[in-house]
């Protein structure tokens, strides 16, 4: 399946004519489409097709055509903070582009049937956070893979945001599929030669369109003999983040951000995937009007020994007024008392929990830590 495009001599060309087509059709896609090569999910020996809206298969390895991968993200309807899950991984191609528009504060699963392509995908996915540039200039959500049969499920599973299948599903497994999903979730799969999007509008109510047709291999089903109870496939834990993730998290935010220019553009580094273009459009990069950019940068530097203290000040608490030697009055006591606060017999996420709603966090940082505080 593919072919639809012509053939790009480098992936920005391949994105080029995608966006052409109409098969790209947003900003956050295409920014995802261009922040990861394609040719890096090749074998080296066939580097050289990977720039062609054609499938690819190896051995168990196989790549959809750009423009099917094209027409998935743009169904899928992604935004920060989402669950999702691929059943059939595969390579981790698609997952790694999809954690880069869910944030540190989505959940990325996949469920691949061949333990090879396991072992290869993460080898990927361990390349591109080692060497890729994009790994610095997005909000990661890395991805999870497990081996095994997506159709053997465990039924008390947790359901998802958004779900993916590579499969032609077969329409007795229509349901199944469906079911796997939240209500306002979306699934996208390829079913009855047809790639069809299907959003879950209620408990029992679904809404479903056909979007273009497509020619998958179907999904392998299960074997089981008459004897043997079915063999489940438990997917990848969702585990509640450390408050020192949730530091080391907030601390690269910052760090982003404090080499943002105010136009947008990134400093030291020349590139058309600022960091503030990617913040912003993942709703991460909502400082207020009333700070100042130097006031902020001053501040943030002088906040990221501590990362308890990096929580609670380096989110942007507001300067101290100025008096006409140009010293910021109440810094010294202000800064005494966060130490005090710090320095008391309290566990660093009460704190945490009694400042937070005062902060001008990122929303999903926010939205996270108070769920958090419920616990």
């Amino acid at each position: 399946m593919g072919g639809a495009v012509s053939a790009g001599e480098d992936n920005d060309d391949l994105i080029d004519n995608l966006k052409e087509a109409y098969y790209i059709r947003t900003d956050l896609v295409e920014r995802a489409f261009r922040a990861i090569d394609r040719a890096d999910y090749y074998l080296d020996e066939y580097r050289d097709n990977a720039y062609k809206d054609l499938a690819w298969r190896h051995g168990n390895i196989h790549l959809s055509a750009p423009c099917i991968y094209s027409e998935v993200m743009e169904a899928l309807e992604l935004h920060p903070g989402l669950s999702f899950l691929n059943l059939g991984s595969g390579t981790g191609y698609l997952s790694t582009m999809v954690g880069l528009i869910l944030g540190p504060f989505g959940v990325n699963h996949g469920i691949e049937l061949h333990a090879d392509v396991i072992e290869y995908a993460y080898q990927k996915l361990d390349s591109f956070i080692k060497t890729s540039d994009s790994f610095d200039k997005f909000e990661f959500c890395e991805p999870s893979f497990v081996v095994g049969n997506c159709l053997e499920i465990p039924p008390e599973s947790r359901h998802y945001d958004r779900v993916y299948c590579g499969a032609g599903v077969q329409k007795e497994h229509e349901e199944y599929m469906k079911n796997l999903l939240k209500v306002g979730g979306i699934l996208v799969m390829p079913l009855e030669e047809k790639l069809t999007k299907i959003v879950r509008t209620g408990l029992s109510s679904w809404e479903t369109k056909k979007i273009i047709s497509v020619s998958f291999a179907p999904l392998v089903l299960p074997k089981h003999s008459p004897k043997s109870k079915p063999k489940m496939a438990p997917l990848p834990k969702y585990e509640v983040r450390t408050l020192q993730e949730l530091a080391r998290i907030c601390i690269r935010h910052t760090l982003r951000v404090t080499t943002d220019g105010g136009d947008g553009q990134a400093r030291g580094r020349g590139s058309s995937f600022s960091v503030g273009r990617g913040l912003a459009a993942a709703g991460l990069h909502k400082y207020g009007p009333r700070f100042k950019r130097r006031r902020v940068h001053r501040r943030h530097c002088n906040t990221l020994m501590l990362a308890t203290r990096q929580v609670v000040a380096g989110g942007g608490m507001a300067p101290a007024s100025l008096d006409n030697n140009n010293n910021q009055e109440g810094r010294v006591e202000d800064e005494e008392a966060v130490a005090g606060e710090l320095l008391r017999p309290q566990p660093a996420v009460n704190i945490l929990r009694e400042r937070i709603l005062g902060l001008p966090l990122p929303e999903p940082l926010k939205m996270y830590l108070l769920y958090y505080r419920e616990k």
